[in-house]
């Protein structure tokens, strides 16, 4: 099998990389390669390379994001059943700031997404449950969560249909939906 990839950029956010993969499908189900680095570390900077892996396992309506940070490239993709993924322009100077773009990914448009830095990530759960894939590159170390950004899931500049009332999210982005409602935004 071989390790393809149809690398396109978003047409509505610069820098944003859609990742289509090559999967191999017979009657014991499916397999593909979600990383190769001759493939895909060419999008870095040079020198620039992955360190680290993360997997989030997610039941129905979680609501993951937005946030980011100002340093990582994240390869994304969900690996098991269907989230709706969201990737939003958080750079100022850009053409398309607060501009999103929606994708669903399950096993049937298997992608994976390059976000580059001060890009927001965020995904809403729509199967019984996912798992989903960060990898991560990056300059020195991590930037763990008191060094990334969070935007309201529901943040009217956004604008993001999430075709859900009421989403499962955690206590960091319930209190930015909080502060957002509170700025009048």
């Amino acid at each position: 099998m071989s390790f393809s990839f149809d690398i396109q950029e978003s047409k509505l956010i610069k820098d944003l990389w859609i990742i289509k993969v090559d999967k191999g499908v017979d009657f014991r189900g499916d397999i593909w390669t979600s990383f190769h680095k001759d493939y895909l570390e060419k999008l870095l900077p040079s020198g620039l390379y992955f360190k680290h892996d993360k997997f989030s396992t997610s039941k129905k309506d979680v609501l993951r994001g937005i946030h980011g940070d100002d340093k990582s490239y994240k390869l994304v993709t969900c690996v098991y059943g269907e989230i709706l993924q969201v990737v939003v322009d958080c750079r100022k100077e850009s053409k398309s700031y607060l501009k999103h773009e929606k994708f669903i990914i399950n096993e049937d448009n298997q992608i994976l997404l390059l976000l580059t830095p001060r890009m927001g990530n965020a995904h809403l759960v729509k199967s019984h449950k996912a798992v989903y894939h960060y990898k991560y590159a990056y300059e020195g170390e991590y930037a763990d969560v008191n060094e990334q950004f969070t935007f309201a899931y529901n943040d009217e500049r956004i604008g993001i249909d999430w075709e859900i009332q009421k989403p499962l999210i955690s206590q960091r982005d319930l209190l930015a939906t909080e502060q957002d409602h509170t700025k009048g935004h």
